[in-house]
């Protein structure tokens, strides 16, 4: 999925239908002329509805259409014939979705399973016919309720990146570089902070016809869980993934502080982050020689004792099908 076809955030207006009038009707007929009141209620407006889809992995269809009109309910007619209710709009949302009010900032829903509807406006209630209002003292009223109008709302959908593994570093710290290297996926890949703005999803292929899906997410600053840099844009997609793979490049000048910041960012933001798997991958071990990739081993040791942690290099393929294994058992255990 290339990034510019990966819509994470969008604003849609939303409009339910009008309910239909009721009718003003006397029943008539050859030899009935002075028949009783017989008009019939007003159909209800259509509702709009927000509906889960597992088969989306994006908002981008919402790039080009944010304005939904749900239809109006028709008007009621004689012998007490209700109106047609108006056509319901069914939005198709990609699980792990928020939905906010634009306005309040309020959470209306997190759309969570494939198939889950959550009525997002109600279209208005028809009016009621003129025989609802017969009385004994007033057996002919010649006026019915009109329909009710439908509402407004203007919508913000926020997705959060469903993948089992999420890469978790600062910028250019080589994430694009893996996931290429893992994964068809082909995200931008330069030398300078931020290349990536957007997750990239790519299907990492395992053994036995097996395989998982790895997100690479912009890049963590110091600061981030207030906002700084990419922020909340980011952190809000790690949420969703099984094993989070902390990549520290080896140009690293204290790879220790590097893990804790990440982990103190990810903690301030939500800590149950901190109870997901997780693996500690030194990057870029393809510029060290063999004296340094020893003492950083046995630094990686010392620093991190029996968390799981290893070293690769993307660019030469070194320790990536072991990373692999160890990335395949920490989704099973995460299941």
């Amino acid at each position: 999925m290339t990034e510019g076809n990966f819509v994470d955030y969008v604003k849609l207006n939303l409009t339910s239908g009008n309910g239909g009038k009721g009718s003003v009707h006397l029943h008539r007929e050859k030899y009935i002329t002075k028949g009783g009141p017989d008009g019939g209620d007003g159909g209800r407006g259509g509702h709009i509805i927000a509906r889960g889809n597992s088969n989306l992995w994006t908002l981008y269809s919402f790039k080009f259409k944010r304005h939904f009109s749900a239809g109006h309910g028709e008007h009621g007619s004689k012998n007490r014939s209700s109106g047609a209710q108006g056509e319901d709009v069914y939005i198709d949302i990609p699980l792990g979705t928020l939905i906010k009010n634009s306005s309040t900032g309020e959470l209306i829903a997190e759309i969570s399973e494939a198939g889950q509807e959550i009525i997002l406006l109600e279209g208005g209630l028809g009016g009621r016919g003129n025989w609802h209002f017969k009385s004994s003292t007033r057996q002919t009223p010649r006026y019915a309720q009109p329909g009710r109008p439908g509402e407004e709302l203007e919508i913000t959908l926020e997705m959060k990146v469903l993948a089992d593994v999420g890469l978790v570093g600062f910028p250019n710290a080589g994430k694009s570089t893996l996931l290429a290297s893992l994964t068809a996926a082909k995200p931008k890949i330069a030398e300078y902070e931020f290349t990536t703005l957007k997750p990239n999803l790519g299907i990492v292929e395992y053994r036995d016809f097996r395989s998982f899906v790895m997100a690479d997410i912009p890049g963590i600053i110091q600061g981030a869980a207030q906002g700084k840099g990419l922020g909340h844009y980011f952190l809000r997609h790690i949420e969703r993934n099984a094993v989070l793979l902390y990549l520290i490049p080896s140009d690293t000048n204290d790879v220790k502080k590097a893990f804790e910041v990440l982990r103190s960012e990810l903690q301030e933001y939500n800590p149950e982050l901190l109870d997901k798997n997780y693996i500690i991958v030194l990057s870029k071990s393809d510029l060290l020689d063999d004296e340094l990739k020893r003492e950083y081993a046995s630094e990686m040791k010392a620093n991190f004792g029996d968390l799981p942690h290893m070293m690769i290099s993307s660019v030469s393929q070194e320790g990536l099908i072991e990373l692999k294994d160890r990335l395949w058992n920490l989704i099973n255990e995460s299941n």
